[in-house]
């Protein structure tokens, strides 16, 4: 007889029709708690199953440990196991990644070639509904939308006709704990995953909990309620997308243009969507776009710019929105490491960028204006605010700063952490300050400061072109 979370399991695989009967499944198995857990489940359930243990050589003598581990649990198996070692801090020298983001791109490139060398067509991850809330928490903490809530998906098409899915989806942490013990099954303990340097970390250790004891219910249990109602209205999203897409969009190489009258007609959330998929044929890199890179899209006006992470312009042509993906054609000029002083107003030269300086009088009805051509490249603040002269120079270490919308100061390179700007963005941003401030990480964030309100009369406008995006 399957146990309770056996038979959970089955349920739910049948249910999210996760796999078809005669599917192969690779395993990814860490040797953890969760991935030991789901290893017994599948193998229970006699799914057609082998093992893939990436070692990403991280931990010393406990990374060999671990995979001595799950090779010693598949050989009593008697199911298939591949182990591969990846070298994840020279990956993430060389490509100038964060050790985390590092580590998921060799793991996911890794997992997929193991699976098309066993014929499978579906990767097995351990993810359960305590990551599923970790995961909803963090993107609200960083600002989400409806898509952004609908958590983990049971599963995920990625490249060359590989799914990943999640079979354990269905239960807590707990739940896999007791199965454990049930079961006498030992696993192994990862010493990182107490590390609150690590934000999920302390999301699972600090913040949850505070959140479970001042809520109504079990959080978890709601939090899998939520992303499950979200995913099912994203779905009808999506499907409305996909009747208008052909219409709306014209796809090339390098180029998307969309019709400008037929997407205005769209409800917001059908547009945003559009958007998103336009930016994604292009390889835009979601999780550098921004609602303010949305926002800024939808409010081009004809003969307005959007510059977007990546090298993405966004312009108006006619009756047309039009998504260029420049390529790099030559190797970046540097940027100028010594302070610059502005010319206010008039145009100063820092480095490749040229960075022109206005004075402008203004009145409230400009505001409105304004709003609809600013790019992340031209911004306005108010002259009062500031301490003359203004200079334009790189981010320096122990740089803090007023983002606009926060409550107060922070340092820099916090900000740009809990903002997940990227590195590559981090490498090339230009700061621009007045005697006593911040006023401007160009291009990512205004300062508080020095922002314009229904009281600015006089406005200094700073326009960054040839820049940095």
């Amino acid at each position: 007889m399957l146990k309770k979370l056996e038979q959970k399991t089955a349920d739910f695989i049948v249910a999210e029709q996760l796999t078809p009967a005669n599917g192969k499944i690779l395993l990814a198995i860490s040797g953890g708690a969760d991935s030991t857990a789901l290893l017994h489940v599948l193998a229970a359930l006699r799914l057609d199953i082998c093992c893939a243990h990436i070692n990403h050589q991280l931990r010393g003598d406990e990374a060999q440990r671990d995979e001595d581990f799950v090779i010693e649990q598949c050989q009593k198996l008697k199911i298939p196991v591949i182990t591969k070692k990846i070298d994840v801090r020279d990956y993430a020298r060389k490509s100038k990644l964060s050790i985390e983001t590092a580590a998921r791109n060799l793991r996911i490139e890794n997992l997929v070639d193991i699976a098309k060398s066993q014929n499978c067509d579906f990767i097995a991850t351990a993810h359960h509904k305590n990551d599923n809330a970790e995961t909803i928490i963090d993107r609200l903490i960083r600002g989400t939308g409806l898509r952004g809530l609908c958590g983990i998906w049971p599963a995920k098409k990625f490249t060359d006709g590989i799914t990943f899915i999640r079979p354990l989806l269905c239960a807590t942490r707990d739940e896999i704990i007791q199965y454990l013990n049930s079961r006498n099954l030992n696993w192994c303990t990862d010493r990182t995953n107490a590390d609150f340097a690590y934000r999920r970390n302390f999301i699972r250790h600090r913040l949850l909990p505070v959140l479970q004891k001042n809520s109504a219910g079990d959080i978890v249990e709601n939090l899998a309620v939520l992303s499950k109602v979200s995913r099912g209205f994203y779905l009808i999203i999506c499907r409305t997308t996909d009747a208008i897409w052909p219409g709306i969009a014209t796809a090339k190489e390098q180029t998307i243009t969309l019709d400008s009258v037929k997407l205005t007609a769209q409800p917001a959330e059908i547009k945003i969507e559009i958007i998103r998929r336009a930016l994604t044929h292009l390889c835009a890199g979601e999780q550098d776009v921004t609602e303010r890179h949305f926002t800024n899209i939808l409010r081009l006006s004809d003969d307005g710019r959007s510059q977007l992470p990546n090298r993405i312009i966004v312009y108006r042509q006619g009756g047309k929105i039009v998504f260029e993906k420049h390529l790099k054609t030559k190797p970046a000029q540097p940027i100028a490491a010594d302070p610059v002083v502005l010319k206010v107003p008039g145009a100063t030269q820092f480095g490749p960028c040229t960075i022109n300086a206005d004075i402008i009088e203004i009145e409230q009805k400009d505001l409105a204006g304004f709003k609809k051509t600013k790019t992340n490249f031209v911004e306005w603040f108010d002259f009062g605010k500031l301490k003359l002269p203004l200079e334009i120079r790189p981010r320096k270490r122990g740089d803090k700063f007023w983002p606009l919308g926060l409550a107060g100061e922070k340092r820099v390179g916090k900000f740009l952490t809990a903002a997940k700007v990227s590195q590559s963005l981090r490498r090339r941003l230009l700061v621009v300050a007045d005697s006593e401030k911040i006023i401007w990480l160009c291009p990512v964030r205004i300062s508080e400061r020095a922002k314009v309100t229904k009281d600015t009369r006089r406005v200094i406008q700073i326009k960054i072109s040839d820049s940095v995006g």
